[in-house]
């Protein structure tokens, strides 16, 4: 048996919530092997390093076994090893806790003027 595409296989362990994602980010020069770009048809085989760009991190990934079919969440770990370090995964961290936002319960929704003054901290007004 051959490789298996590599979109498919970032799909298969759960990296994509769908195949079309994995093929898009493949095209967007999101996914690379060895440095360079890849192809969503390009096949990837046990020990291959993957370098991934997904949420704002640098993610690296080896290649345990190649599947062509998706796998439950617990099953990942058998098929991919995060190689991703640790400076990175706390960059991640941080980046989830900046786009944080805490309203007290029952405080509802933030009116339109909120809502402005929440952008503009943010930057995004």
């Amino acid at each position: 048996m051959g490789g298996v595409r590599i979109d498919k296989w970032l799909w298969a362990v759960r990296l994509y919530k769908t195949r079309t994602q994995a093929a898009e980010a493949c095209k967007g020069g999101k996914v690379k092997m060895a440095g360079v770009n890849v192809k969503p048809s390009r096949e990837v085989a046990e020990g291959d390093q993957i370098e991934v760009h997904q949420q704002g991190i640098v993610k690296m990934i080896r290649v345990k076994k190649a599947v062509k079919n998706r796998v439950s969440a617990s099953l990942v770990p058998d098929l991919m090893e995060d190689l991703t370090s640790p400076e990175e995964l706390e960059k991640l961290q941080m980046i989830r806790q900046l786009n944080y936002e805490r309203r007290e319960r029952g405080a509802g929704r933030p009116t339109k003027k909120e809502r402005r003054i929440l952008d503009k901290l943010k930057g995004k007004g």
